[in-house]
């Protein structure tokens, strides 16, 4: 896929649909940063990468927090050089009703999910400009292609991510660089065993039973849509939502 040897950052990458990109992104060849706020299982992770022969390294990362997101692209360049891809994966879910959701709680779901695209996206960004060659690949939600109850905040904090991805690409198109997103539907992750469970009052199983392809998707999937529109056969793709939902919603 015309991967290999290019420079990565995902994040969020510790567990879920992160670690699917960046293993997926390591098989293709390529060098690949994992972020993640849970610094013991991305460690974890890029170990089990470089003992299988990938180049790989881990921050703890706080992707809303521009002083620890300027120090990892720091350490970025001095192991690996300019940044190439970027995958905004990290975020956080928020399972409540909308008459319980607090302004902190509000807060807390757009710093996290939405001004990240923001600081994560600035920080890298001036190493795809020089080269004038990047792809920036933003992770958002079929919740906020959809709606759903009880998901108000999260639903809301996607489609900004959606809204980002579609705006930058405009402004980003003549300069060599393309910018898209994948919204997954429902993905069998740890989060969604964990937060996603609680939330939805009923197990994975029973809500996949009800989706159209009666099954939950997995994280390789999004991972292998992530690793199509940073390849060189999506360098005509900009701006674009790639929906990998199993059919939950048809765009």
């Amino acid at each position: 896929m015309s991967l290999n040897g290019k420079t990565v950052i995902v994040t969020g990458a510790a567990s879920g649909i992160g670690l699917a990109t960046a293993q997926r992104f390591a098989r293709e060849g390529s060098r690949v940063a994992l972020w993640d706020i849970n610094e013991e299982a991305a460690q974890r992770a890029a170990a089990e990468l470089v003992a299988g022969g990938a180049k790989a390294i881990a921050s703890r990362v706080d992707v809303s927090k521009r002083a620890q997101v300027d120090a990892a692209v720091e350490r970025f360049h001095a192991e690996f050089g300019p940044v190439q891809i970027l995958v905004n994966n990290a975020g956080i879910t928020d399972f409540r009703a909308f008459m319980d959701t607090t302004e902190e709680d509000w807060d807390r779901v757009m710093t996290i999910n939405l001004k990240s695209m923001l600081v994560v996206t600035q920080a890298v960004l001036p190493d795809m400009l020089a080269a004038k060659w990047g792809r920036i690949i933003n992770v958002s939600s079929s919740s906020a292609q959809t709606g759903s109850a009880r998901m108000t905040a999260y639903a809301a904090s996607k489609g900004g991510v959606i809204a980002f991805t579609k705006s930058l690409a405009q402004e980003l198109a003549s300069k060599g660089i393309t910018v898209n997103n994948v919204p997954p539907g429902f993905v069998d992750t740890p989060m969604l065993r964990g937060e996603g469970v609680a939330g939805l009052g009923v197990g994975v199983e029973a809500v996949a039973a009800r989706s159209p392809m009666g099954r939950a998707g997995r994280p390789e999937n999004i991972a292998a849509a992530c690793t199509f529109l940073a390849s060189d056969d999506a360098d005509y793709i900009t701006g674009h939502t790639l929906s990998v939902n199993g059919g939950r919603y048809s765009n």
